[in-house]
């Protein structure tokens, strides 16, 4: 007696390796087979995989989206089925054949789980043990669920407003998962950003191309006093050098941060402008690195600030107003003029005031003397640039409330 289920029709395969198959016009698809399979088990080495999935063309067009979105997901857990057991086969050779050379073998599989769409996802992993027993770790399985994988996507999204209570909405939903609480999302923050800082911290300053100015520039950060070093190369392009983190701002934590950047190839040779916040301790920080090869810019924006600090409220519009007109003008002997005016001004007011303006005043227009022009002065003459980066990581964590680890890892 016949079998009532229809024969399956297999494929053929031609002289040239190409596989034939028939087509249906009422129920075209791209696959006859159950199941993820690779075409040869060296393609893993050379970067080729063959995955056959079971799609209706029909059915994926009366879909549309939803299907195409679970299409994704499938084929996504197929293609690292295919790659895991590509990679066994190599290890192991061709299942059914005799090899008295190989040193491994096949034991099984069990469940598993692999990152895919930002989530983990449940999949069954092969497993492969060695003459002795031992299990073969499978450098596949390792980079699927790999948490750099989610971290990196994690930390784009959290850097962009999102919150680690909507991420789990947010996440892509076309493969069912787990493991994205807000828990385990705020450690994979905290790893991501461990791996930012600790690049950031590492990478080699001479491969960044020629810099031609330094900012050095430090501020208050969840209680800690947190420096940070920003290079300006030819091109005009930005780069963070690095950042220390100290009680206050000192020659020693500033002294610390210079010889970190000159051991990452930082050439204290080179002539570069030194834009400074005016601190005294940078000062005699940058003079012992530097030497006076290099000409030293003092912000001008930390300059009033300092002055307008000192002055009652009835005298900090008018004072500011006068710097800020002092520093417009384009000639250095008349700019230098009208701070020394400003200066007499200020002593009859507050002495301390006018001390506090006339200190370090000759550098606060270094770009004045070197003729540097205008529209250049106005990105050189403030430690504004690196204050931009600073503010954008204050604007990122400004809700932090409970401070339980190294601060520099939300920088």
């Amino acid at each position: 007696m016949g079998s009532p289920y229809p024969k399956r029709r297999r494929n053929t395969t031609n002289a040239a390796g190409r596989r034939k198959h028939r087509h249906r016009s009422d129920d075209a698809t791209l696959s006859h087979t159950d199941s993820a399979t690779i075409a040869e088990p060296d393609d893993l080495l050379e970067g080729r995989i063959q995955v056959e999935l079971p799609v209706r063309i029909a059915d994926v067009i009366s879909g549309v989206s939803a299907d195409i979105e679970e299409l994704t997901g499938q084929a996504g857990l197929a293609i690292m089925h295919a790659v895991m057991e590509a990679e066994v086969a190599h290890r192991v050779g061709d299942k059914g054949r005799h090899n008295p050379d190989r040193t491994t073998s096949r034991w099984g599989s069990q469940p598993g789980y692999a990152v895919l769409g930002g989530r983990k996802v449940a999949i069954e992993r092969p497993r492969v043990r060695d003459a002795g027993g031992r299990e073969v770790s499978l450098q596949s399985y390792r980079r699927f669920q790999s948490p750099e994988r989610r971290g990196s996507n994690i930390m784009r999204m959290l850097v962009n407003g999102m919150s680690t209570r909507r991420y789990e909405r947010a996440a892509e939903s076309f493969v069912e998962g787990y493991g994205i609480s807000k828990s385990s999302i705020s450690r994979e923050c905290i790893d991501a950003s461990r791996g930012k800082l600790k690049e950031l911290c590492e990478k080699r300053i001479d491969a960044l191309g020629r810099l031609v100015a330094l900012m050095i520039d430090g501020t208050d950060y969840a209680g800690e006093y947190v420096i940070a070093a920003l290079g300006v190369d030819d091109t005009g392009g930005k780069h963070v050098l690095g950042l220390v983190q100290g009680a206050t701002e000192n020659a020693t934590v500033v002294q610390h941060l210079l010889d970190d950047l000159v051991e990452r190839g930082l050439n204290t040779q080179d002539r570069m402008l030194i834009v400074l916040d005016g601190g005294k301790a940078l000062r005699k920080a940058v003079r012992r690195t530097f030497g006076d090869r290099c000409p030293v810019q003092r912000c001008q924006l930390h300059k009033r600030r300092n002055v307008i600090g000192h002055l009652p409220k009835d005298y900090q519009r008018s004072a500011d107003q006068r710097i800020r007109t002092a520093y417009a003008i384009k000639d250095h002997d008349a700019a230098r003029a009208q701070l020394d005016k400003t200066v007499a001004w200020l002593g009859g007011i507050n002495p301390t005031a006018a001390r506090s303006l006339e200190e370090g005043l000759d550098e606060t227009l270094t770009l004045h003397r070197l003729g540097v022009p205008e529209k250049l002065c106005r990105s050189l003459s403030s430690t504004n640039l690196i204050e931009s980066a600073i503010g954008a990581a204050t604007d990122l964590t400004h809700r932090v409330k409970r401070w339980r680890y190294n601060r520099k890892l939300w920088i």
